[in-house]
């Protein structure tokens, strides 16, 4: 296989379980593999020097800045961004080969591409969990990482330019399980109640009352999570309960700063 003019680009820390099964997905298609560390102590450096890549230490300086980090250290005109526990298909790999075989580099300056979900031990394909397209494939020259969402756990790819869509899934194994899914629930609770205050956002009563509902027939009913089975329904009803969470949280501080205030 010819590699592509392409650097692979990834962050990580304690990435062992998953870092050799994104690596053995992507590596053939590119001239060079970044990886910037932020301080892993298990295996993860390891499975790095196995396929070559260039391994860099840097302190954390946060999801957004992290990975601006590694573009700037990544030499190849094209990147591919990928987090450690996701998986290129077979189907999405040859779609990547035909971007740069076909001239669609030279029309576009990035690519989205469908993102599938592993939960409770199925592919999750309906809902609000797919097709969660991602810009992944992008010109270096013309993107950057920027702050969404407070840009504490997620950040979004800017690209100055067109993007087409490719065919085939980037699997993501995201939530190790139920419980994994309820610690990273506090995380995105807390992102999202700081978030709001910096924004200014006031506590809404409709919202708190409205959202939850909407957000459970929306995944449920117009998403067709209904076809996903039991982890299907449990994943609406999450969503809608977090969303419940989250607002609740607003009340919450605002509560608790009257009572301050007053005290």
């Amino acid at each position: 296989m010819t590699r592509l003019p392409l650097s692979i680009s990834i962050i990580s820390q304690n990435e062992e379980a998953n870092l050799r099964r994104c690596l053995v997905s992507a590596a053939e298609l590119a001239q060079e593999i970044v990886i910037v560390d932020s301080g892993s102590t298990d295996r993860t450096a390891a499975i790095a020097e196995e396929f070559g890549v260039k391994f860099v230490h840097q302190d954390w300086l946060g999801y957004t800045a992290q990975k601006n980090h590694c573009l700037a250290l990544c030499s190849q005109p094209w990147i591919l961004a990928l987090d450690c526990d996701e998986e290129l298909t077979p189907e999405l790999r040859e779609s990547i080969q035909r971007f740069f075989e076909n001239g669609d580099r030279e029309k576009y300056d990035g690519a989205w591409m469908p993102r599938l979900v592993w939960f409770m031990g199925r592919w999750i394909h309906h809902g609000d969990w797919y097709p969660d397209r991602k810009v992944r494939l992008f010109r270096r020259d013309k993107s950057r990482w920027a702050a969404d969402g407070g840009g504490q756990v997620h950040e979004r790819l800017d690209v100055d330019g067109p993007c087409t869509t490719l065919k085939g899934d980037l699997l993501h194994y995201s939530f190790k399980n139920i419980q994994h899914y309820l610690v990273k629930h506090v995380q995105y609770s807390n992102v999202f109640l700081q978030t709001q205050q910096s924004k200014g956002k006031r506590w809404s009563l409709l919202q708190t009352l409205f959202r939850p509902w909407w957000r459970f027939v929306r995944a449920y009913g117009f998403k067709l999570g209904f076809l996903d089975g039991f982890p299907g329904f449990w994943i609406a009803v999450a969503t809608a309960f977090f969303t419940l969470d989250r607002y609740s949280r607003m009340y919450e501080a605002e509560a608790e700063a009257k009572s301050k205030l007053e005290g």
